[in-house]
């Protein structure tokens, strides 16, 4: 799969892929107008909502109901180097939620292939490649 990132001034950038688009933007902090999530709180997101996947995929398998099952997800910063040095997702069920399936939940979660993909992160190249102009009747001219 290719992702197509357009820039679109000020600090939003849209990656396209799939017939979807995803937006984002910076805070006013940094620039942005605040009207999309950061770069960075999508890719946060992406390791809770693919969590949330797996569970709510082991419930559904197992004819379990997901009503009143969330995952809050927290991360620890390092405010010197600027990163997160851990993300903890606490998996809420409600009392109702039968107890010989609670701990496989966290099984579940381990097969995300997001939190698969940071333990074994790859490696991430940058090149530039011009690209020759669009035939237009101006160029033509």
């Amino acid at each position: 799969m290719d992702i197509r990132i357009r820039l679109r001034g000020g600090k939003k950038v849209d990656a396209e892929f799939g017939g979807f688009t995803l937006r984002t933007d910076q805070p006013p902090k940094f620039g942005g107008a605040d009207s999309a999530p950061s770069p960075f709180d999508v890719f946060l997101a992406s390791v809770g909502a693919c969590a949330g996947y797996f569970v709510q995929n082991y419930c559904q398998t197992r004819g379990l109901s997901t009503e009143g099952v969330d995952i809050v997800q927290t991360m620890e910063w390092n405010q010197e180097k600027h990163l997160v040095t851990k993300i903890r997702l606490d998996i809420q069920v409600p009392e109702s939620f039968p107890e010989q399936y609670r701990a496989s939940l966290v099984s579940a979660v381990n097969l995300c292939t997001v939190k698969k993909h940071l333990l074994q992160p790859p490696s991430i190249e940058a090149a530039t490649c011009v690209v020759p102009a669009a035939s237009s009747p101006e160029a033509a001219a």
